[in-house]
């Protein structure tokens, strides 16, 4: 097959959450709330950012930073989390700017032949911060606010192949999430590459690499 463009995914596929500020975030909700392990209170966090990603879309739509503070708040009810909710919403915008690249991501843009685009479900504000943070340049970003719609809703990586300009079948797409990358890119007929740097991921409906410089030579 002939591809024409690479789509990748922002968030555990391009930078890692190991970064200042989610350090941060998570020390707030386990000083400040009854989640007292730090895995717990990620585990927590990230439960409900599925949930409200599942749920908030087309007429239901909310911004990732809406969803935020519905989390907190949520937080704040539940487990009792007692800190200034516009500083949790500030430090958390933050990490979505400044989250560090994984080691292979760097060399993946400058090897890459094709044009790159991220798709992402943050906001096409912080991405495009993030990219200009990092010195990378894809091709294009498109982010759930545009579609006002979530990975995997298939709007996302239509709209990818409408500012890409090119069929499902010319192009691949890269994430870490069997269900909001391989799930939804399969669904427009995508072909799905799920990168699982641990190497213990197995997955049927996808290519499985553990590191972005597979990819090249899958799209030579």
């Amino acid at each position: 097959m002939s591809y024409k463009a690479v789509f990748i995914d922002y968030t555990g596929t391009m930078v890692e959450q190991t970064g200042d500020d989610f350090k941060k975030l998570v020390k707030i909700f386990c000083t400040h709330s009854d989640l007292k392990n730090p895995m717990e209170a990620v585990a927590y966090v990230w439960k409900l950012v599925k949930k409200y990603e599942g749920e908030c879309n087309h007429d239901k739509f909310i911004t990732e930073l809406e969803i935020v503070d519905t989390i907190v708040r949520r937080a704040m009810e539940e487990h009792g989390l007692d800190y200034d909710i516009d500083e949790i919403k500030r430090v958390w915008e933050e990490s979505w700017i400044h989250e560090p690249l994984f080691d292979d991501v760097r060399g993946f843009f400058e090897k890459c032949p094709l044009p790159i685009y991220m798709i992402t479900n943050d906001g096409v504000y912080y991405a495009e911060k993030s990219m200009e943070e990092k010195g990378l340049k894809p091709a294009g970003i498109i982010s759930a606010d545009m579609v006002r719609a979530y990975k995997p809703c298939r709007e996302i990586f239509e709209k990818a192949l409408e500012v890409a300009g090119c069929k499902p079948e010319e192009a691949v797409h890269i994430g870490d999430s069997v269900v909001s990358d391989v799930e939804g890119a399969s669904t427009v007929g995508i072909q799905p590459v799920l990168i699982d740097r641990s190497g213990k991921e197995k997955c049927d409906k996808a290519i499985v690499v553990k590191s972005l410089d597979e990819v090249i030579n899958l799209i030579k």
